[in-house]
Parts: structure tokens; C-alpha cells; sequence
């Protein structure tokens, strides 16, 4: 199921209403699900190494201190703050002004023309294995890995998605 951007974010708390939560794909929702956008969100760091070592060590302590307190909406979110720290810091190892692509595709006015701008890549860095981004983009990754495998949050996720389908075919 993906997830639901219907909600008002601004006034849900949801680890008083975990029930609303819903996991989607990837890093979907990382910036809108309080209180744990406010609570994760001050460490998230990695525009250097050391940046990166300490906000993935930081972030990941909060998944452990979530997994304690059998929070799964506080635990998909670190989760979710991990991999969006490798993807960012991936991008710009990639592509060190941040921007993929020549022009926005979504400023397009038609499919069409979106589409022919995904195709206009810009080149990528000569150092995107090496560079600090990059390095960064690795210690991330790390600690995302460490989380997405955990099995008390993988059977945690399950379950989530199993009362999201069940919520589905309920309404």
C-alpha cells in the first residue's frame, strides 16, 4: 500500500495515533510524520564523513530506543532518515550541485515533455565512488542496512502491513 497523503500531517501526533501510520515505499513521508520528523530530523546530517558517522550513529541509537519502546511508526522512521541520508549524499556524489537532471521534469507542462527531460541527465562527478559524498553516502548506508534487516523490525513491519491491508479491506 502507499502511503496516505491525505492525512493532516500538521495535526496528527502519531505516537499517540499509530494506527493512521502507513509505511509506503522507500522514503515516503519521512518529512511529514511527527513527532518524529522534529525529533529525528536535528541530527540528520551528512554533508562531511564525521557529520555522517555521528548523525547514522545518532539516527540509529533512536531506532534502537524506538525498537525498545515497541514504537514501529518511531522505528520506520529512523529507518526511513537512514535511507534518505544515503540517497541525498548519493546525489550529490553523483552530481555535486544536487540536480540530476538538466532542467526540473516536473516544471513540464505535458507527459511528454517530462519525459524528455528525464533523459537529459547531467553528467556524472568524475569522483562520485570516492568523493567525501560519497563516503558519506556509505556510512548511511550502513546503518540503513543494519535497520531495513533487523528482525524484530522486519516482523513489526509485517504485521504493520498486514493491518494496513486489513484497514483496506475493512473501509
Amino acid at each position: 500500500m502507499g502511503f496516505d497523503y491525505s492525512l493532516d500531517f500538521k495535526k496528527t501526533d502519531f505516537r499517540k495515533n499509530p494506527e493512521l501510520y502507513r509505511v509506503g515505499r522507500g522514503e515516503q513521508g519521512v518529512l511529514l510524520v511527527e513527532p518524529y520528523k522534529s525529533e529525528i530530523l536535528p541530527h540528520w546530517r551528512f554533508k562531511t564523513v564525521a557529520d555522517a558517522e555521528k548523525s547514522a550513529a545518532t539516527i540509529y541509537k533512536m531506532f534502537l530506543a524506538y525498537k525498545r519502546a515497541h514504537d514501529f511508526v518511531g522505528m520506520d522512521m529512523a529507518r526511513k532518515f537512514l535511507q534518505m541520508g544515503y540517497t541525498r549524499a548519493r546525489r550529490y556524489a553523483n552530481h555535486a550541485s544536487g540536480r540530476k537532471y538538466e532542467s526540473n521534469p516536473q516544471n513540464e507542462k505535458t507527459k511528454e515533455a517530462e519525459s524528455a527531460a528525464r533523459k537529459r541527465i547531467k553528467p556524472q562527478e568524475e569522483d562520485w565512488g570516492t568523493s567525501e559524498k560519497a563516503q558519506a553516502a556509505r556510512v548511511f548506508y550502513g546503518y540503513y542496512f543494519k535497520a531495513r534487516e533487523n528482525a524484530t523490525y522486519k516482523k513489526m513491519k509485517r504485521e504493520q502491513q498486514e493491518h494496513e491491508r486489513l484497514r483496506k479491506i475493512w473501509d
